[in-house]
């Protein structure tokens, strides 16, 4: 049986709840808001190094979500790619979706494989569409992580309707959120490729 106690607190958790819901809602209205950017049909590089246009990304839908993960060196993308694994069949079914990093195509190839990834990968390795999407600190040169969304109009056009920054806490990966409810939270827990049983 619940305390009685907890009430009032549960209360609280909701009504805090709600004004973030508003909050989100108010962030989706502002990003809606936003004028597209209009994008080049930037090349990427599969796994066999065969060039793949931007425009060809799309494949039969008029939306792209594209995920910029920094690679093998980074066990917080991995983190968040393992996530994908399990979503990607369903994003595929609204838009098309493609995870970028910038490793060449064969060790993407290898590093994916040894992870059982079964997206999309393409590499932007030697290109500049991770940069020009904003996705390399102009300062230090390191990349950053996030997602890129496009639409590709009826005259072959392609603009970057959405972007988002990747991080701890964020909405992308939901295991930080189940965290948030631990007691001691995640304890300065940090993502591993591979953990003891």
């Amino acid at each position: 049986m619940m305390d009685t106690k907890t009430i009032p607190m549960l209360e609280e958790t909701l009504r805090i709840r709600k004004e973030i819901e508003a909050k989100q809602e108010e962030l989706i209205a502002l990003r809606k808001s936003l004028p597209p950017q209009r994008v080049d049909d930037y090349t990427l590089k599969d796994w066999e190094g065969k060039e793949v246009r931007l425009s060809e990304m799309f494949g039969d839908k008029t939306d792209l979500i594209v995920v910029h993960n920094m690679g093998k060196r980074c066990s917080y993308c991995t983190l968040w790619a393992d996530g994908f694994n399990g979503l990607h069949m369903h994003l595929n079914d609204r838009a098309s979706f493609v995870v970028v990093s910038p490793d060449a195509p064969e060790v993407q190839q290898q590093f994916a494989t040894s992870r059982g990834w079964q997206f999309r990968m393409l590499s932007g390795h030697e290109g500049n569409f991770i940069k020009e999407m904003g996705y390399i600190d102009k300062e230090d040169g390191s990349y950053w992580p996030g997602v890129s969304t496009f639409r590709r109009l009826e005259d072959g056009t392609k603009e970057r309707v959405g972007a988002d920054i990747f991080g701890p806490g964020d909405p992308y990966n939901s295991l930080w959120h189940f965290f948030d409810l631990l007691d001691g939270g995640s304890k300065d827990w940090q993502p591993k490729y591979k953990y003891d049983k």
